[in-house]
C-alpha cells in the first residue's frame, strides 16, 4: 500500500494533534478517512470529561462520555485509517481495540505507527469480520462502549454488522454511531433491524461541534432494549 503520495488530515484533538494518512487509491474504503469519523470524534471531543473530577452541571453527555470511571472498555467496528479510535483514546478511553477487515490492517497500523509518539502507546488492533462470531468471541465481549463510524453502505453487510453491534455491547453499554445515508436500501433494512434490538437517540444537532456538524451527518447513541421477559 502506497501512502507517500496520499493527502494527509490534521486532526486537532484538545492538547495533541493527529496526522492521518489516507490511501484514496485503494479499492477499500477503509483507507480513506470519511467526514463521519470526524463528526463523531469531535462530538466526543466537545463533552468528554477532561478529568474524573470535571463538574457534570452543564454537561449532558457526562454519563454517557465518562471514560474515565464507568465506561472503560470499548471496541472499534471500522476503524478505517483510525480517526476516531484514535481521537477517544485521546480523550481517555484507554482500553480499547480498533478493528477492522485484513485488507485495511495495514493502513491503520500504518497511521497507528505514524501517530504514536502523540498517542504514547501502542493500541489494540484485531481483524475483524462481521459475521465470524469466532472473531467476535477472541475480542472478549462485552464492551462498555461500541464505536462505528460510516459503516452503513452495504445492504448485505446490515445484517452482520447489526448482529456483531448487539454481541459485543454490554447491556448496560453504549453504542456510539456516526451516520450517513450511503445507500437507501442498506439505510432502510438497517434503521429496521436497529429498532427491534436498540433504544435509538438522535443526537441534536446543535451538539454537535459546531465546526463538525455537517447537515448530511448525524450521531445516534444505541442502548440495548431491556428484556421484559425475566
Amino acid at each position: 500500500m502506497k501512502f507517500t503520495d496520499s493527502p494527509v488530515i490534521q486532526l486537532q484533538v484538545r492538547d495533541s494533534q493527529l496526522s492521518i494518512q489516507q490511501d484514496n487509491g485503494s479499492f477499500h474504503v477503509g483507507t480513506s478517512v470519511w467526514p463521519c469519523s470526524l463528526v463523531l470524534a469531535k462530538f466526543v471531543e466537545r463533552w468528554a470529561p477532561s478529568s474524573p473530577t470535571t463538574t457534570t452541571s452543564d454537561n449532558p453527555y457526562y454519563d454517557l462520555l465518562d471514560f474515565h470511571t464507568r465506561r472503560r472498555r470499548a471496541i472499534e467496528l471500522g476503524t478505517g485509517c483510525g480517526a476516531a479510535g484514535m481521537t477517544f483514546h485521546l480523550l481517555g478511553l484507554q482500553d480499547i481495540i480498533l478493528t477492522d477487515i485484513s485488507p485495511v490492517m495495514p493502513a491503520l497500523k500504518h497511521n497507528l505507527k505514524r501517530n504514536k509518539p502523540v498517542l504514547g502507546k501502542n493500541m489494540k488492533t484485531s481483524i475483524l469480520y462481521w459475521n465470524n462470531k469466532d472473531q467476535i468471541r477472541g475480542v472478549n465481549p462485552p464492551f462498555d462502549v461500541v464505536i462505528a463510524a460510516d459503516v452503513v453502505y452495504i445492504e448485505e453487510s446490515v445484517g452482520h454488522l447489526v448482529g456483531a453491534m448487539e454481541a459485543l455491547v454490554s447491556d448496560d453499554g453504549v453504542i456510539l454511531l456516526g451516520y450517513q445515508l450511503r445507500s437507501p436500501e442498506a439505510d432502510k433494512l438497517f434503521w429496521e433491524m436497529c429498532e427491534k434490538v436498540f433504544v435509538i437517540e438522535k443526537v441534536p444537532h446543535q451538539d454537535l461541534h459546531p465546526d463538525y456538524a455537517y447537515e448530511e451527518t448525524d450521531v445516534y447513541v444505541f442502548r440495548k432494549k431491556k428484556d421484559t421477559n425475566n
